[in-house]
């Protein structure tokens, strides 16, 4: 059999354990091991155990439970909640204001926490209550909601950037500081997303009559400068070269759990449970490097990815023309497959192809992880979409994906901005200390 096809059947043989719901990571080890084995038998044990080693004892790796735990710190010590407290201070009495201080504070938790599903979940338990309170379109609050939340893994620090960086060796403090003036631009079109919204059918959004005083909304945005404080500082350091993306990381989680310290909330269920999600999602997070790594050797073994990139060069397409074609590759994927299994699957095939072509990859990271929020709020996946709907089990799903697509359109813009404009996302890593 030759290794073209033994590539093809690994691929498909992938495609169907996901299929049947088989966790991303273990589906590519085994897929990958397999496929080494029949490659060349006397390497797989050793390729299998090399790779796990490495990625476990792996320094930057360590930035994941770090920054998961400042994140979780921050929802037990009540920071995501005075962060969208600042925000309903300053933009709730503008019609929708209320949806657009949703997607203001997903966009500040996110800077902690760097989840999108945490983020969404979190701004979710906060802002609904209220834009129910005040008689809200489902669609509009539930929307602005799970598309606010695909910020976590855009605006740093954010897990999709540290997975990609580790799959093309790339530095995760630049694609950090690529990913923060995105993450604003994004921000602010969500909030312009809403406001076309309501100027269309102005009952999405009822009017909301109480009136803040100047002095309330200082004290409002006081009351949230222990979180801003927190965020500038881990980015700001980064920027500055004062520390690395990892030192960051402990940094943020030491000050997130001081904070939660002196505010009496670090009881013995909460360090429990913020402990015990953070090992569950770190877990899973390393569970799937392990598979990704061991299956980027078994397509290395194939011989593919040479023979796609040659395949490329003899078409003679630009770096932009390929970029384009995968990145609405990445938005077709993103519909059907989970956002994580397309980065760890297509990155691997991606990069020898873009690198020759000079294609910054730092660049490219950015317009990835943005293809893969679009996939976080699409039909039929969108595991957004599902997180807003344990948070709202009374609203119907169909409701909520039509009340995406303000959002999916203003992220589709985002990337052709990008795509224009690349120096919106460059500017930063390439004008940080060291650079």
């Amino acid at each position: 059999m030759d290794l073209a096809t033994i590539a093809i059947i690994g691929f498909a043989v992938l495609l169907i354990l996901l299929y049947l719901r088989m966790p991303v990571g273990l589906a590519m080890l085994l897929v990958g091991t397999v496929g080494i084995y029949f490659i060349r038998s006397n390497a797989a044990l050793p390729k299998l155990a090399g790779e796990i080693f490495a990625e476990a004892t792996s320094y930057p790796l360590t930035i994941i439970p770090l920054f998961v735990l400042m994140g979780n710190l921050a929802g037990v010590s009540g920071m995501s909640r005075e962060i969208y407290g600042a925000a309903y201070a300053w933009l709730g009495r503008f019609r929708g204001g209320l949806a657009s201080a949703a997607v203001v504070g997903c966009a500040g938790f996110s800077a902690l926490s760097g989840s999108s599903l945490a983020s969404a979940m979190t701004m979710g338990r906060v802002s609904l209550p209220e834009m129910k309170r005040f008689g809200y379109h489902d669609g509009l609050a539930t929307g602005a909601i799970a598309a606010g939340g695909t910020l976590g893994i855009l605006i740093p620090p954010s897990a999709g950037f540290v997975v990609y960086a580790i799959l093309t060796e790339e530095s995760i403090g630049r694609l950090f500081l690529a990913g923060v003036l995105p993450g604003l631009l994004l921000t602010l079109l969500f909030i312009a997303a809403i406001w076309i919204s309501v100027i269309i059918n102005p009952s999405k959004a009822p009017m909301n009559d109480t009136v803040m005083t100047a002095r309330e909304k200082w004290l409002a945005l006081w009351k949230s400068s222990t979180i801003l404080g927190i965020i500038f500082l881990t980015i700001g350091g980064i920027y500055t070269g004062v520390f690395s993306a990892t030192e960051a990381a402990g940094i943020g989680a030491f000050l997130a759990f001081m904070v939660t310290l002196y505010r009496r909330k670090l009881t013995k269920d909460n360090l429990q449970d913020v402990f015990g999600q953070t090992l569950r999602a770190t877990g899973t997070v390393y569970l799937i490097l392990f598979g990704a790594f061991v299956f980027k050797t078994f397509i290395g073994f194939t011989g593919v990815t040479y023979a796609l990139s040659t395949w490329v060069a003899d078409l003679g397409l630009t770096g932009s023309q390929v970029v384009i074609a995968f990145l609405l590759l990445f938005i077709v994927l993103g519909m059907f497959l989970d956002g994580f299994a397309m980065l760890v699957l297509t990155i691997p095939l991606v990069q020898p192809i873009l690198e020759p072509l000079g294609v910054d990859m730092v660049l490219f990271g950015v317009l990835a992880v943005i293809a893969l929020e679009m996939g976080l709020i699409s039909p039929p996946v969108g595991m957004n979409v599902f997180i807003v709907k344990g948070v709202a089990p009374d609203v119907p799903i169909g409701t909520i994906f039509r009340g995406i697509w303000p959002f999916w359109i203003a992220m589709f813009l985002t990337l052709v901005i990008l795509l224009v404009f690349p120096a919106v996302a460059l500017f930063l890593p390439n004008t940080m200390f060291g650079s």
